[in-house]
């Protein structure tokens, strides 16, 4: 008997880590088995390290040093690509997990539903179930358990369409660390992809701080400069660069950090981060629309 052909679309699940959450791994991986529908095509790429024994099923990818977030990533594309390819791919912590069993199906659902979609922000919860502000991506983290169309996306849990990957070109190697999803955001809706958060889709998380990477302060100033200087109209650039710096000071950082985040400003200002490519001014209008100008 010849079952009718679905659409329904095929999803890959990337995961990087650093090889010493091995429980949290498991954790995550057994949520992602249990999702309903079919099953995604999982993969875990150690980053310079040697990774655990997987479950049968999921592709285990050893990087022979720690590329960063964003390379990372996007070697976990790369090998999607070359294993039949996926229609969405799916970024997930590794100590993160999927406590609901419908997240997979209500991704499928969303990008079937708009064509436009190109990235889906999940919610991330602590253990409380409560949303660090941070973690909500509108002005003010405000209302964590609002949907509704944004201007960027989390990293720790992010559903991407491929052809937008094929479109828009990948995650930002040199960053390394911070913002990343950012400036892959900004290309998009330049090129009129559309952004959702979703509430409904939730990956709980432990709290923590993101100044607990010894990189933070550094590298958020350098790739904030960075931005600027890829994607914004010129006369942007030191509008949205003056109002980070003073954000910065208001937050009143330790001094060792602040004296790293004015290290990766500099750092940025006298180093180039190609390609230039300034985003239109309809997608400026379109970012302020949505309440998030590219100068906050």
């Amino acid at each position: 008997m010849n079952h009718p052909r679905t659409n329904t679309p095929t999803v890959g699940v990337v995961i990087l880590t650093m090889g010493d959450r091995d429980k949290e791994l498991q954790a995550l991986l057994d949520s992602v088995a249990a999702q309903e529908g079919d099953p995604a095509q999982v993969v875990v790429l150690g980053q310079g390290v040697t990774l655990p024994p997987l479950p049968d099923g999921v592709a285990a990818v050893e990087l022979p040093q720690n590329l960063g977030i964003p390379e990372g990533r996007n070697a976990g594309v790369r090998w999607l690509r070359e294993h039949g390819g996926v229609d969405i791919v799916l970024v997930l912590d590794d100590d993160g997990l999927l406590p609901q069993t419908d997240t997979l199906r209500l991704v499928r659902e969303a990008f079937t539903t708009n064509p436009r979609l190109g990235i889906v922000g999940f919610r991330i919860a602590d253990e409380e179930g409560l949303s660090q502000r941070r973690h909500v991506p509108r002005l003010g983290g405000a209302d964590p358990l609002r949907s509704g169309r944004v201007t960027t996306f989390l990293g720790g849990a992010h559903a991407i369409r491929m052809s937008v990957i094929d479109e828009v070109g990948d995650f930002p190697a040199q960053f390394f660390y911070a913002h990343e999803e950012t400036d892959f955001a900004w290309r998009a809706l330049d090129a009129d992809w559309d952004i959702d958060y979703r509430a409904d889709m939730v990956l709980t998380h432990p709290r923590t701080a993101a100044s607990r990477h010894a990189v933070y302060y550094r590298n958020t100033a350098r790739n904030r400069v960075w931005l600027a200087k890829r994607h914004l109209p010129a006369i942007l650039v030191p509008v949205y660069l003056a109002s980070w710096a003073a954000y910065t000071l208001a937050q009143r950082p330790p001094m060792a950090g602040l004296k790293a985040w004015w290290a990766g400003f500099f750092e940025g200002m006298r180093t180039t981060c190609p390609p230039r490519r300034p985003m239109r001014w309809r997608t400026v209008w379109r970012m302020t629309q949505l309440g998030r100008p590219p100068v906050i």
